[in-house]
């Protein structure tokens, strides 16, 4: 009797409290997300070639798995407490009926690892599709393909999954139980206090909404303007006005909100001065469960963006060359021309790049001239001279493959080169430079420069970092060569070879049969590896924070509303005793929840959006070359996404509130006629 009772509770509790056990599910699949990053198939190519880093990597999930707990224990115990609150008389008729405290808590936690056991049975299953899904995703996006995918299944992820819900769980039953065994029997019966507010004056409320507008606006100057230089204090001081000013903003939006009521309540029809007055009440005592909701929203807006710039910057499109081969032609030749090798093989060249010639004469000063008038290019400046030659026709060899237009040195033209393009690096502020007509002095002799700074890729890995390098015709860079030979013969695969068995799977083909003949040579995987490690790492888990975040913010936001709503039944009561309809009144609830959601995410969305610029105008900017359609298409997507599962959400508030009222005004929570 007493496990079926167990049973027949714990259903009631998942069907009167969908919101919660949703949130119990989701915090199982973010769980077993995470932790199961090592099976999938990217992180496992990612373990051949860069181990030491996947390895740290690794070893840094348990802190995050970590950290992970203490925020979920939080949404579970905000879910559990609402759900604890809404058997309160229930329980207490327990006690009143002579049942021991430690056989009713016995039962609460029974219940909890019941309900624990059903949330695994759906959220696993569900994990495991996520995690394929995302195994798919990841190396599509990264533009890989599908990888000779294969399921994967960690027990390892399952335990601590299982282990780290119900220790969740468990503790939060703990906490609670806490609380209730120091209640009298009879405390179980009253509907709950409602929170006495801090009552401030209108110069008060002023003053609070006042300086927390002019906190988040200096935030938000120093996050988009003072924070490019990526200084310690400029990045505290943002932080710290941010969190401020949010606070102070909610402090003073009671006060406001109160006088628009008293303006417009002599003019107002039906519940609109009630409705109004209800979410004043809940801003005034619920503040700072508000301003947390809106600073964890924008945590997890800034945390999926910056996710989504990596997986976007960290992508492989546009490869230029596959493997880069060292060492005497003859010795080249022979390799490539080996039965297993030649067939993988679509084309081949030389890439004629070398150190200038001792004695030879270059005049930088029109390109110095250019970058005079740029801020910040002081330091190029200052070391603005040609090391290195590339040959014309070994750089249009690279253009060719990529599909793009080939150089035109003719008529005594020249392009510059470099590898360091970027934020911050000289290369953007060389194809600044650019846009003007320049020239540059070799030998006596003016050549106007391309007004395209070329920082195509010329190696398979990035083997050489050029930090200004000179494009030349053939004929001229035999003057200036002081090695004629090539540096390198570049490796292209056959199409029909990687169009088959997959970009990964064909270099990897060709790595094994290269590291058996002795040459020493450069692999594609080397930089990828490097680039989509960056990408998984730092995108994958900020995704996953960033869901984690925006979860617990909804959770906070609907738990605290239901919770209010719970303790001002009264008041609903009195309402339809005095005539109003249960339409009028489900209306009301409906506005207030709206409005409630509405400070929320109009604040978050404001404070996200100069997160966001910040954040692409410092350390998380795209890089050149990356597409910018792609990261536009995310974006968009990622937004429409934000907003379906907000409207989502919203609506099962709704939802369970009318549900609420209904009982409400049926009086089972007034008069006890059944248990909830």
């Amino acid at each position: 009797m007493f496990f079926k009772q167990i049973r027949q509770n714990a259903a009631r509790s998942r069907r009167d409290n969908g919101l919660f056990f949703g949130s119990l599910v989701t915090a199982i699949v973010a769980f077993y997300t995470l932790l199961s990053l090592g099976e999938q198939d990217v992180m496992q190519f990612l373990a051949t070639i860069e181990s030491d880093a996947v390895g740290k990597l690794m070893r840094m999930l348990p802190v995050v798995y970590a950290v992970s707990l203490f925020f979920v224990f939080f949404l579970v115990y905000f879910a559990c407490r609402y759900q604890t609150d809404s058997r309160r008389r229930e329980l207490g008729l327990y006690l009143m009926l002579g049942m021991k405290r430690s056989r009713l808590f016995g039962m609460l936690f029974c219940e909890t690892l019941w309900s624990s056991m059903l949330a695994l049975l759906a959220g696993l299953p569900a994990a495991l599709l996520l995690t394929e899904g995302i195994s798919l995703a990841t190396a599509r996006i990264v533009g890989l393909g599908i990888i000779g995918h294969r399921f994967s299944f960690s027990p390892e992820a399952l335990w601590w999954t299982v282990c780290g819900f119900v220790f969740v769980q468990l503790l939060s039953m703990l906490v609670i139980c806490a609380g209730l065994g120091k209640a009298e029997p009879a405390e179980f019966f009253r509907a709950g206090d409602v929170k006495r507010q801090e009552v401030s004056s209108g110069a008060q409320s002023t003053a609070f909404l006042c300086l927390g507008t002019v906190f988040l606006l200096l935030a938000y100057y120093l996050g988009i303007v003072r924070l490019q230089a990526l200084e310690l204090g400029v990045m505290i001081a943002t932080v710290l006005f941010g969190i401020a000013g949010t606070f102070l903003l909610y402090r003073g939006l009671g006060g406001f909100l109160g006088r628009r009521i008293r303006r417009k309540s002599p003019d107002a029809a039906g519940l609109w001065t009630f409705t109004a007055r209800q979410v004043q009440e809940n801003v005034l005592s619920q503040h700072k469960p508000l301003a947390v909701a809106s600073l964890l929203l924008v945590l997890a807006l800034s945390c999926i963006s910056f996710g989504i710039s990596m997986g976007v910057g960290g992508s492989v499109s546009g490869r230029s060359v596959d493997f880069s081969l060292f060492g005497e032609e003859r010795q080249i030749d022979s390799c490539l021309n080996r039965d297993d090798i030649r067939g993988l093989v679509g084309e081949s060249y030389p890439l004629y790049l070398s150190h200038v010639k001792d004695g030879s004469v270059f005049d930088t000063g029109g390109l110095k001239a250019a970058l005079s008038g740029i801020g910040g290019a002081g330091n190029i400046i200052e070391n603005c001279s040609f090391d290195y030659v590339i040959a014309e026709s070994s750089y249009n060899d690279i253009l060719e493959h990529l599909g793009k237009e080939k150089l035109d040195l003719s008529g005594g033209k020249a392009a510059l080169y470099s590898s360091l393009i970027g934020k911050n690096e000289p290369g953007t502020k060389l194809q600044e430079a650019l846009d003007g007509r320049v020239s540059v002095g070799i030998g006596g002799k003016d050549y106007e420069l391309l007004p395209a700074l070329c920082c195509d890729n010329i190696v398979a890995d990035r083997a050489i970092t050029l930090y200004l390098g000179l494009i030349v015709p053939d004929a001229l860079y035999a003057q200036l060569a002081k090695t004629p030979e090539a540096y390198c013969r570049n490796v292209q695969l056959r199409g029909d070879v990687v169009e088959k068995m997959g970009l990964m799977q064909a270099i990897q083909n060709m790595d094994a049969l290269l590291a058996g003949t002795g040459v020493t040579y450069d692999s594609y995987l080397g930089g990828i590896g490097r680039n989509l490690f960056y990408a998984v790492a730092a995108g994958y888990l900020t995704i996953y924070l960033g869901v984690l975040f925006w979860l617990i913010a909804n959770t906070v936001i609907g738990l605290k509303y239901l919770i209010g709503q719970r303790r001002t039944g009264r008041r609903y009561e009195i309402l339809a005793m005095l005539g109003a309809d249960m339409p009028s009144l489900q209306r009301s609830v409906r506005k207030q929840i709206s409005v409630y959601f509405a400070l929320v995410l109009a604040a978050a969305l404001v404070s996200s959006a100069a997160a966001i610029a910040a954040m692409f105008t410092s350390f998380a900017r795209l890089p050149a070359g990356a597409s910018m359609g792609k990261a536009a298409a995310l974006s968009a997507a990622a937004l429409l996404a934000f907003a379906a599962l907000e409207t989502f959400y919203i609506r099962i508030v709704k939802q369970t509130a009318g549900r609420e009222l209904g009982r409400l005004l049926a009086g089972e929570l007034s008069h006890g006629r059944r248990m909830f």
